[in-house]
Order: structure tokens, then C-alpha cells, then sequence
């Protein structure tokens, strides 16, 4: 089994780029399906979920390859429309694949994705939506079936919640459905917004970004484009959250922090210095003084507290002065990792979403297991601040969602191996 150890209380010290966001460069992976000329993806990290989606995309007949640091996709004159089912288990994001491949193949057959047990996922909403707009679904159990015998059609559809996985779905469908299409209730996150860019710049139409109501005027064939995905707001709120476990100052660069404003607002309340620029942030944290505790964090859609930046953090309250609480309304699993704080040390309690921080720990090293991506990395983060030498077993989940987080702490001053 694969191991990162981490010796911790070494204060941090430099500076930091996010790279592109894994959570908008799969679906635009996806998207790229539906283009009738090549397309390019700037600066896409080398994660094991985009490895998983070049394999998807192959698998399924498509042209794409790593061009350096970017990958470049071409049309493919026709696509199978039968995702393997070792594919579809690797990630959550292969559900990205039902509208491109039901619009350009005709049908869709996707056996339930895989990625981190957060609780139930439900795809209802993806397959509502499509449903609603002329495919035929079918479920088998284990899988799913999407045919349509004529194009899609365009709808007035609400979601029953701000999904930002069926808004992404939704949207692909309706660019290639004939006429409008209006979907209220739509995800607000940044994503969004860079799916919209994308497809826009593809030649589609569509108007209403940043509200929760969205209009695609459909049926114009998309070409391709160059597009940079934006920076991985998640990957800058754990840097950040790794500068307020282990102390020291950094900066990170190319970012605008208002896409993570609200974990930068939460480490000002714990008592880190932040200075903000235009695309940058500044942090600071003398390691001899306590952070603040006393908070309550309810993690929601956006514009709200990000869901993947709730056990970053944990991480950095188990030490700090104060009972915490934070409540998770989107996954019923997000704080696996509650047993890896217990075993460094910490006093915490989970109880479905909600998780009980006591507070002004003492942490100190050892060994733990990564229950998931974001929990992996919360781990980390608490073994930066904690004393000793922590070891971090099964981290293959991290490198889902981050290239080198081991490599990329390094470089700040942390002492990893």
C-alpha cells in the first residue's frame, strides 16, 4: 500500500498556483464530444480522474491525447454509445457522458459511476431533465439506458435542486435540442459559468449566467474551441487551509480569491492574516499563536460554503480554541476523515452531516487512512499542524482531484515524503 508521511510543525513559506480545476476540466472533457471541429484544453493537470476520462473518451471512439500540458480533442466521424463499466466505476464524473454520447451516438448505456461514498449521488435529476426533452430511459439495476429515436426538443424544466452535475448535463443536451430550452433552478457555481464559456465559444447560445435561470436556443451546431479551464478554487482553499494548520506566510497566485472568498473569510475568523489582490492571495499565521475557534460552518450550494472545503475546514479547527460545528447539506458521508482526526488526537464526533469539533487539540502523529478525496487531503492538512510524524495510507484517492498535493506542500517547506 501506497503511503505519504508527513512530519509536521514546519511552517510554510512561498508561493503557490492552482491549476486547472478538476471539477470543470472533466465535464468539458465531456463536452468536447459534442464538436464538430478540434477543441483544446489548457493547462489540464495530470490527475487520475482525467486519466480516467482520455481512457473514457477513447473507449467510446473519440480522438483525444495529452499535447503537453493541455489536451486536445477531435471529432470522430461516429461514437459508441457503451461506457465500460471499470471506466464508469473509477469516477463520478462518467455520468458527464449521458447527453454528449445520447445526442451524437443516439443511445447511452452508463453502469452506475463510481468516485468518493459521500452517500447517494441520485442521477434522477440528469435523467428527468433528459427524459423530459424526448430519451427514452431505462434502468437495469446496475446501469442505465438512454435511447432517442428523433433530435431532443427543447423544454421548460426545473430542477428539484441546484444540481450542478445535472445543470452541466442539461445544458450539453439543450445546445444540441431543437428549439429553447429554460432550466430554473439551475447551479450557480463558478463551473457552471466556465461550462457556459466553453460552449459559447463553441457557437452555442446560451444566456443567464450567474442567475438560477438559464436559456439555451438550441440546435446550432457547435465547432471547436481553445479554452483554459479556470483555477481550482477547491485546490487554493487547501493551500490556504495548509497555511493555517502548519503556519508561516504564502501567497497564491492566479487565482481571483473570490472563488473561494468564503474559506478565506473563514480563516480571517480563526485569526489568519489575508490580504487580498485581484487575482491573488496573501496569508499569514504566527504558529506560536492559536487560532480562534467557536465557529459554525453549514456547507450548501453556492454562493454558500463549499461542500469540498468542509473538512479542509475541520482540519484546521481541531486544534483551534473553541467548539466548532459544521453541517453538510448536500453529502450524508462527507466527514469520513472524523476517524483519522480521532486517531491524531483530536476530539470530534460525526453524526451524519454534522460534525462536533471540540476543539484545542493537541495533535500529534499518526497513522491514518484516506476515506476520500477531499478527506485525504483534510488529513494532510491536519498532520501539517500536527507533532511528530503522521502516515497517510491509501492516499490514491488524493491524486484524483490533486496532481502532486505531497510535491506541491514540499515546495512551501513542509518536510514530506
Amino acid at each position: 500500500m501506497q503511503t505519504i508521511t508527513i512530519h509536521g510543525r514546519q511552517p510554510l513559506h512561498g508561493s503557490i498556483r492552482p491549476a486547472a480545476a478538476k471539477n470543470s476540466a472533466l465535464p468539458l472533457l465531456a463536452a468536447s464530444l459534442l464538436c464538430g471541429g478540434p477543441c483544446r484544453l489548457r493547462g489540464v493537470p495530470a490527475l487520475a480522474d482525467v486519466d480516467t476520462s482520455l481512457a473514457l473518451l477513447q473507449a467510446v471512439g473519440a480522438d483525444a491525447q495529452r499535447c503537453g500540458a493541455d489536451i486536445c480533442t477531435r471529432p470522430a466521424d461516429a461514437l459508441c454509445g457503451e461506457i465500460p463499466d471499470y471506466l464508469a466505476g473509477a469516477m463520478r464524473s462518467s455520468v458527464f457522458y449521458l447527453a454528449p454520447l445520447l445526442c451524437r451516438a443516439g443511445y447511452v448505456r452508463l453502469p452506475l459511476p463510481g468516485g468518493c461514498r459521500l452517500g447517494p449521488r441520485p442521477v434522477d435529476i440528469h435523467l428527468a431533465g433528459l427524459a423530459s426533452m424526448g430519451a427514452e430511459v431505462e434502468l437495469e439495476g446496475i446501469a442505465v439506458t438512454l435511447r432517442r429515436k428523433g433530435p431532443l426538443h427543447g423544454v421548460d424544466f426545473t430542477l428539484r435542486l441546484p444540481s450542478v452535475g445535472a445543470t452541466m448535463t442539461l445544458l450539453m443536451a439543450a445546445c444540441c435540442a431543437q428549439g429553447r430550452t429554460v432550466l430554473r433552478g439551475a447551479a450557480r457555481e463558478p463551473e457552471i459559468g466556465d461550462m457556459i464559456a466553453f460552449l459559447c465559444a463553441c457557437g452555442a447560445d446560451i444566456s443567464g449566467y450567474g442567475t438560477s435561470i438559464l436559456t439555451v436556443q438550441g440546435g446550432r451546431p457547435l465547432g471547436g474551441a481553445v479554452h483554459a479551464p479556470l483555477p481550482d478554487r477547491i485546490a487554493a482553499a487547501t493551500y490556504a487551509a495548509a497555511l493555517a494548520a502548519a503556519g508561516g506566510d504564502i501567497r497564491i497566485t492566479s487565482c481571483d480569491p473570490a472563488l473561494y472568498g468564503a474559506f478565506l473569510q473563514f480563516l480571517a475568523q480563526t485569526g489568519v492574516q489575508i490580504e487580498n489582490g485581484p487575482d491573488w492571495a496573501g496569508l499569514a499565521r504566527n504558529p506560536a499563536v492559536p487560532l480562534r475557534g467557536g465557529v459554525q460552518l453549514c456547507a450548501d450550494a453556492w454562493p454558500a460554503f463549499a461542500t469540498d472545503t468542509a473538512p479542509l475546514a475541520a482540519a484546521v479547527l481541531l486544534a483551534a480554541e473553541g467548539k466548532s460545528e459544521i453541517f453538510d447539506r448536500l453529502f450524508p458521508n462527507r466527514f469520513a476523515c472524523a476517524a483519522g482526526f480521532a486517531a491524531m488526537g483530536a476530539e470530534v464526533t460525526a453524526k451524519g452531516r454534522r460534525l462536533m469539533i471540540a476543539g484545542g487539540s493537541r495533535l500529534r502523529g499518526a497513522a491514518v487512512t484516506a476515506p476520500d478525496l477531499r478527506g485525504g487531503a483534510a488529513l494532510l492538512v491536519a498532520a501539517l499542524g500536527a507533532d511528530g510524524t503522521t502516515t497517510l495510507r491509501d492516499p490514491g484517492h488524493i491524486r484524483r482531484g490533486y496532481a502532486d498535493l505531497p510535491g506541491e506542500i514540499r515546495r512551501l517547506g513542509a518536510e514530506i515524503g
